[in-house]
């Protein structure tokens, strides 16, 4: 083999498993449903492919993705919604039965099958409400942008500490 073809091919699955990792997999209860949040570095134009999964006594279950085929008894109960870098699903209907091990698995289409992934053990009585405070520990951006404006604030007689 060529050596510039080698070093090219080696560079072009680096940025490939670089493009897919999964960087964070949270759980939160929106009234009766499971919301799960998968963020992943997205530093390619190529699609990437993914799977939510449970697994529950030993056994997998596919709850949704375009990866492996979701289970029946999941398709009607899930929705499922992607951005940017953020892929989230709800299962409705969240119950005890539901408990267990929930992944969340990432490969970019037409590559070799390097999955990034990352799990979750969800318990039903554990489990925190979704809402502002979670976001905001979630997305530590805002909370950095309101910790360097609190000195300006301050300056503008807008707050005192």
């Amino acid at each position: 083999m060529n050596p510039t073809t080698g070093i090219t091919l080696l560079l072009t699955v680096l940025q490939v498993a670089r493009g897919q990792k999964v960087t964070s997999l949270t759980a939160c209860l929106v009234d009766q449903s499971l919301r799960l949040d998968c963020r992943h570095e997205n530093t390619t134009n190529l699609p990437i492919q993914y799977e939510f999964s449970l697994t529950r006594e030993t056994k997998k279950h596919v709850l949704f993705g375009t990866i492996g085929v979701p289970e029946h008894a999941y398709r009607s109960r899930t929705n499922f919604f992607s951005k940017y870098n953020l892929k989230v699903l709800y299962l409705s209907g969240f119950t005890t039965k539901d408990e267990g091990t929930y992944t969340c698995a990432l490969h970019l289409s037409g590559q070799t099958p390097i999955v990034s992934n990352r799990n979750v053990s969800v318990l039903r009585d554990t489990l925190v409400k979704c809402g502002g405070i979670s976001l905001l520990i979630q997305n530590t951006s805002w909370l950095l942008l309101l910790l360097l404006l609190l000195p300006l604030l301050q300056a503008m007689d807008f707050i005192s500490l």
